[in-house]
């Protein structure tokens, strides 16, 4: 537990060398910006990705000469499948329609294109519990039937999320790594600085009996608190930028991926403010285990 007196010398000296521990606070405050865009980047993808893993929902195609008896056939036989909720059958017609009513305003030469380009196909809709091994046992079954040309469980959009979320966990390793570094060498040089500023107080302290540990203690709780303030403002900064690139995304946007953007989860920004805390502590203390000891 720290004293009154530790912590009422830590807030003196933060306020005697305000401009030195701004600098500081701010240099944290950019290296943490670059972590959490990371972080933030890496939980939408991971919402996207949970969002399309249980999409609900698969596309069967049928060829061109399937006839009405098969088509009805397989509408029938899916029907009776467990998982299958739901099953609905869209004619070339119907998705031709379907098609123009979205892109009419966006591009009239796909609008145009004619009813055969659009294939009919069957509209499954699956039980989100449903296991991914069943329904890769269904697809392989579906695909071999003559009148199914295609089936699209939008899995290969999973399997890239998946990619992608990966390649953004290893990101975040490495920027943690970056910052790890940052903050070791700014807030050691900054309490290097304070320190020399402060020489003839330590000194003083020394002569009078003071032990290492009572002179060290405020330095290394304004270490710890330049960290924290530097991860909340990095926090901070990405919270008002995040409002306002939300606030200029095309709603369709969300739409066509089922998720709303997202900030970082709570647990994830205390963790940033509690490990700039702690990395600001163990930063101070590094710094200043030798030149304290006079």
């Amino acid at each position: 537990m720290l004293s009154v007196s530790t912590t009422r010398r830590a807030r003196r000296g933060m306020i005697r060398e305000w401009r030195l521990h701004a600098l500081s606070v701010f240099s944290l405050a950019v290296a943490f910006v670059c972590l959490g865009a990371a972080l933030l980047v890496v939980t939408n993808l991971r919402a996207v990705e949970q969002r399309w893993a249980h999409a609900g929902r698969a596309s069967v195609y049928l060829k061109e000469g399937a006839t009405q008896d098969e088509i009805d056939a397989l509408r029938a036989a899916l029907a009776r499948v467990p998982g299958v909720t739901g099953v609905r059958y869209v004619s070339s017609g119907d998705a031709r329609v379907e098609f123009g009513q979205r892109e009419v305003e966006r591009n009239a030469v796909l609008a145009a294109l004619p009813a055969e380009a659009f294939p009919a196909s069957i509209e499954l809709d699956v039980a989100p519990e449903m296991p991914d091994a069943d329904l890769a046992d269904m697809v392989g079954k579906m695909g071999a039937l003559p009148a199914v040309d295609d089936v699209e469980t939008y899995q290969s959009w999973t399997e890239r999320l998946s990619r992608l979320v990966r390649g953004g966990v290893a990101a975040s390793a490495l920027l943690a790594l970056v910052v790890l570094a940052a903050v070791l060498a700014v807030v050691g040089s900054t309490m290097r600085l304070a320190l020399q500023r402060r020489r003839v107080e330590v000194e003083v302290l020394k002569l009078v009996g003071a032990t290492d540990a009572f002179v060290k203690n405020p330095f290394v709780v304004e270490g710890s608190v330049q960290g924290a303030m530097g991860a909340l403002g990095a926090i901070a900064l990405l919270a008002v930028l995040f409002v306002l690139v939300r606030g200029r995304l095309d709603g369709e946007l969300a739409a066509l991926v089922g998720v709303d953007p997202t900030f970082l989860p709570w647990p994830v920004a205390v963790g940033m403010v509690a490990l700039g805390g702690m990395l600001g502590a163990v930063a101070a203390l590094a710094s200043l285990r030798k030149m304290v000891a006079v």
